[in-house]
């Protein structure tokens, strides 16, 4: 059924009216009485409807039942992604939402090329979180993940290094592998941190390590910047049954 995120969604018995963009998207699905559409809280919560009335460029929802969201996964994986060059950070961010991240962090690096600046961050982190909402709708989540910035390697670091799981994903690591970290018990919390096209600087992975963090190799082949942390997050959900 087709999917929107309605924050103040009502409870099972009462109305909604879709308006605006989502309205739009009615539109462009054909929807008519009696079909049926999920709307999402963002919390976490789904409420199946159905199509009450179409009137012009608003349509009339029935909310009948309220369950909770069977698109969220109970690790929380945070990905962290040094800013890389064109659109490559649109990718992983949709990729990353329909995988099951719950936030997505962008930073800055040594070999970072593209350093977007505090005039045109802004209007790039809207269009981001706009990707975001729209890959979770259309993969069935329950929450759209956040998308950001931090202001630098440190902060990034710093954050990063107080989940359960902290893996910093260096390709001159060759002894600890990412799958060495999946043993004991499932974490609630998980970073994954990836860098731009040209890797981390030696002296990253260092300050990496000693915020706490796990370099960590990813296998022998050498990995796209857009590649790496899909592949860390598909990785890691499947070893902790979110792929199940």
């Amino acid at each position: 059924m087709p999917r929107f995120f309605l924050p103040d969604a009502p409870e099972p018995g009462g109305t909604v009216e879709l308006t605006g963009e989502a309205a739009a998207h009615a539109r462009v699905l054909r929807l008519r009485p009696g079909d049926g559409v999920v709307l999402c809280d963002g919390r976490g919560r789904d409420f199946t409807c159905a199509v009450a009335g179409a009137d012009g460029g608003r349509l009339t929802l029935t909310v009948l039942d309220a369950a909770p969201s069977r698109g969220e996964p109970a690790l929380q994986a945070t990905v962290y992604m040094a800013f890389p060059k064109a659109d490559k950070l649109e990718h992983v961010l949709q990729k990353a939402t329909e995988l099951g991240a719950a936030e997505i962090v962008a930073f800055p690096s040594v070999r970072c090329v593209a350093r977007p600046d505090g005039k045109s961050l802004p209007k790039k982190l809207e269009r981001w979180q706009r990707i975001a909402a729209s890959a979770a709708e259309q993969s069935g989540r329950g929450r759209i993940p956040a998308v950001r910035a931090a202001a630098s390697f440190a902060q990034a670091m710093e954050e990063a290094a107080r989940k359960d799981l902290a893996a910093f994903l260096y390709e001159g690591e060759r002894t600890r592998t990412f799958r060495s970290l999946m043993t004991g018990p499932r974490p609630a919390t998980a970073a994954l941190v990836s860098g731009p096209e040209g890797g981390f600087a030696p002296e990253e992975a260092e300050a990496a390590a000693a915020a706490g963090l796990v370099p960590c190799t990813l296998g022998p082949r050498i990995l796209r910047c857009e590649t790496a942390p899909l592949c860390a997050l598909s990785a890691l959900m499947f070893a902790w049954g979110e792929l199940d």
